[in-house]
C-alpha cells in the first residue's frame, strides 16, 4: 500500500469513527428530555446541556480549524446557558455542528495538520462520551440503545 492509499483509509476511518460519535450524540439527545439537560451529577460537574454545549462548541471550531489551517478560539453557537436548557435548540446545534464539520472535513487538504485536528475532535467526542456515560449511569437515566452496544452495557 502506498503512503497515499494509507492517507486515505485513515482519512476514511477518521470520518466514519467521527460519524458514529456524531450518531451516539443525535441518539442521546432524542433520549433527554428537557430537564435531564439540567441535571448533573452530584460532585463538581456541569449539567448535561453544558457538556453538550462544549462538543457542539469543538466542532464548529474544529471544522473553523479545518477550513483555515490554524487552530482559532472556541466559539459555540450555543451562546447563551439557557439554549442548552432547551431540547430543540440543543438538537438542532448538534446537528448543525455534525454537518459543519463533514462539509469542512471534506473540503479541506489531508495534510498531517489538519489529520492532526480531525483526530482532535475525534479524541474530544470520546472524552465527553465517557463523561456523559458517567453522567447516565449516576443519575439513573435511561441508556439508549446504540450506547448500550458501543460499551458493552
Amino acid at each position: 500500500m502506498t503512503g497515499a492509499a494509507a492517507g486515505s483509509d485513515l482519512q476514511r476511518l477518521i470520518a466514519a469513527r467521527l460519524d458514529a460519535t456524531f450518531a451516539l450524540y443525535a441518539e442521546l439527545i432524542d433520549a433527554l428530555d428537557e430537564a435531564d439537560l439540567r441535571r448533573s451529577l452530584p460532585v463538581p460537574s456541569n449539567p448535561i446541556g453544558l457538556q453538550l454545549w462544549c462538543v457542539v462548541g469543538a466542532r464548529e471550531t474544529w471544522a473553523r480549524a479545518l477550513e483555515t489551517g490554524t487552530w482559532g478560539p472556541f466559539r459555540c453557537s450555543l451562546a447563551a446557558v439557557e439554549e442548552t436548557r432547551r431540547r430543540d435548540a440543543v438538537a438542532r446545534a448538534l446537528e448543525t455542528s455534525a454537518t459543519a464539520y463533514r462539509a469542512a472535513a471534506g473540503a479541506g487538504g489531508n495534510d498531517d495538520s489538519r489529520t492532526e485536528f480531525k483526530l482532535g475532535l475525534l479524541e474530544h467526542e470520546n472524552q465527553h462520551l465517557g463523561q456523559l456515560l458517567r453522567y447516565l449511569l449516576g443519575l439513573g437515566l435511561a441508556i439508549p440503545p446504540g450506547w448500550k452496544k458501543r460499551f458493552a452495557l
